[in-house]
């Protein structure tokens, strides 16, 4: 019975775990171990919900909050960032990014994940302040800024589409 939840946590929610924590914690790494720490306390958790849809908004809101308290931990504030060292060997673009994704991901962190709820996980400004704790003119300010900042990036790219 606990693989079978174990395998429904993972097999429905796990990408979408880890698409979010790559958004708030900017780092594949971070995200993974962000993936594991929610899973796991998912499947401890144990709780059951009358809908997909209540299921899936508890999933974000706890992977939201995994995030918030992964970058307030002492580890993540004084670690030093992996790419101090890049210089010391050959730069290599990331296989398959996109000019857009790229610059996506230059946004600050407020727009990424306004942005990343929005448009990939398909959540209404309303739905997102209530998962990101902020008032829906917020969130509404951030997704019109985030697009701007992309609309101003993307102009001066090679990017056409």
């Amino acid at each position: 019975m606990e693989s079978q939840r174990a395998e429904y946590l993972v097999h429905t929610y796990a990408d979408a775990i880890l698409r979010i924590g790559h958004t708030w914690l900017g780092d594949l790494d971070d995200a993974k171990d962000i993936c594991q720490t929610v899973l796991i306390g998912l499947l401890e958790d144990g709780r059951t919900f009358p809908n997909v849809g209540q299921e899936r908004a508890w999933v974000v809101r706890c992977t939201v909050n995994a995030c918030k308290n992964w970058k307030k931990s002492a580890w993540f504030r004084r670690r030093a960032p992996l790419e101090e060292g890049l210089h010391l060997s050959a730069e290599m673009p990331e296989p398959g990014e996109s000019p857009l994704l790229e610059q996506v991901n230059a946004l600050p962190p407020k727009y990424r994940q306004v942005l990343y709820l929005r448009y990939y996980e398909g959540y209404q400004v309303k739905e997102i302040a209530e998962l990101l704790g902020q008032s829906p003119a917020l969130v509404s300010t951030h997704l019109a800024r985030a697009r701007a900042k992309l609309r101003q990036r993307l102009e001066g790219s090679c990017y056409d589409g």
